[in-house]
């Protein structure tokens, strides 16, 4: 068959944990870096046919094209990561500590920086022709955009930190749901399609995802966005990727650890 019962494809999840944090220094940069490379790629590709067509739908339709690509590949995000990883430390594995698991999670966001910032700064030559020309509606757009999910949760204080911190839960609950996805089948279109529904409505949403957010603001910045990487830092990639951690760890990766490896006895009635 090709579909898993879920205390097959939980234990995947452990292995999967485990395998990355005994993966080379080498390989996990590597990619990392093509991962948000990919992804940064996609997330101009959504925000580019939004703008075209008028339609932010159809922009979040295609949007999970970049993270099936990269997910194929065997390559990493940080927010794969966050809730893969933690469970072969809770699971005792030999060799998954606390120390290892900081080490995998320093490695993912190294490459994923790499890879969203070389995008970053591909596509702002590409739209400009070296920065000779005006970007145009696409670069204006993604100005505004950066902007508007920076100073605009800072005009909020602690309540606009708090919604952007929730809105990267929210976001790697569902990209977590993702990865999970994947794994219930060995088929590459059954993979694709499960895959495919929670990425979209993260996107759609307008969750906060670290890595896109890697992609988005420094891009947005070279666009003449009107904001400070001080604003960036704390006002979003900050509150993202603790969001991200949260989420996928809390709703996805402990429950689904919890209810499929760590079973309890059936209840005995009489």
């Amino acid at each position: 068959m090709s579909y898993l019962e879920p205390s097959e494809f939980v234990t995947k999840m452990v292995d999967s944990g485990e395998s990355k944090i005994f993966m080379s220094t080498k390989d996990t940069l590597i990619r990392a870096f093509m991962a948000g490379a990919i992804l940064a790629l996609a997330a101009m590709f959504a925000i580019t046919v939004a703008t075209k067509t008028g339609s932010p739908l159809i922009g979040a339709l295609l949007f999970p094209v970049g993270f099936i690509m990269l997910y194929l590949m065997k390559f990493d995000l940080l927010t794969g990561v966050f809730m893969l990883v933690p469970l072969a430390v809770i699971d005792k594995r030999p060799g998954a500590d606390m120390t290892q698991l900081l080490r995998n999670w320093g490695l993912v966001f190294l490459g994923n920086l790499g890879g969203a910032l070389t995008v970053a700064f591909i596509m702002s030559f590409v739209l400009t022709f070296g920065y000779s020309v005006d970007p145009g509606v696409i670069g204006q757009k993604v100005g505004h955009i950066g902007e508007a999910r920076t100073l605009g949760y800072k005009e909020h204080g602690l309540e606009g930190w708090l919604t952007i911190f929730m809105r990267g839960m929210l976001c790697n609950w569902m990209v977590s749901m993702g990865v999970v996805a994947a794994m219930i089948s060995t088929s590459a279109t059954s993979k694709i399609i499960a895959m495919w529904m929670p990425i979209m409505l993260f996107f759609f949403m307008g969750f906060e995802h670290s890595i896109v957010n890697m992609f988005l603001f420094p891009f947005s910045m070279i666009m003449g966005g009107g904001f400070t990487v001080t604003d960036y830092l704390l006002w979003n990639e900050l509150p993202t990727a603790l969001g991200n951690l949260v989420g996928g760890f809390l709703f996805v990766g402990l429950p689904l650890y919890y209810t499929h490896v760590k079973t309890s006895p059936e209840r005995k009635l009489g």
